[in-house]
């Protein structure tokens, strides 16, 4: 049982690694790399190495995800919604 779950682990890690590197979208090359990052720290649980594990969540899918999704914001890749609704907004208008 345990080695068919770790083949489907490791599955979904070889299918986040390509969908990463094939995707266009910025912000969904980061939540892919963060469930990257927390299905490796499963894998290191189930390899008996919870301190690689904690490290692996915290650093790869906490303190690197973050630090991606405010490098997005500060190059203006990620707009708020209000920006996009006032951008709608003139479209609506000349309607």
């Amino acid at each position: 049982m345990t080695e068919i779950l770790n083949y489907i682990l490791l599955g979904f890690l070889v299918v986040c690694a390509v969908s990463v590197s094939f995707s266009k979208n910025l912000l969904n090359s980061i939540l892919i790399f963060m469930s990257y990052s927390l299905v490796m720290s499963v894998i290191w649980i189930l390899l008996k190495s919870p301190d690689l594990a904690i490290t692996e969540a915290a650093v790869g899918a906490g303190i690197t995800s973050v630090l991606f999704f405010i490098t997005l914001k500060k190059i203006h890749a990620i707009q708020s919604g209000k920006r996009e609704e006032e951008e709608d907004e003139p479209e609506k208008r000349a309607e």
